[in-house]
């Protein structure tokens, strides 16, 4: 199975509840964090929800 790194690239500060939420899910709570995860439906919905957050790349 694939994955892909994600990499928070915005500050969380004075977001909204949810996405703070999501980003903290998928192990992303500071700017220039990195994480690992699988290439999947439910990884997929939550890039989709913050992807103005976060950079993508298969890995």
């Amino acid at each position: 199975m694939a994955n892909l790194k994600i990499t928070l690239v915005k500050s969380l500060n004075g977001r909204n509840d949810k996405h703070i939420a999501t980003a903290h899910s998928l192990g992303l709570k500071k700017i220039n964090n990195v994480t690992i995860q699988p290439d999947n439906a439910q990884t997929q919905g939550k890039i989709k929800q913050i992807s103005y957050l976060v950079k993508v790349e298969a890995e």
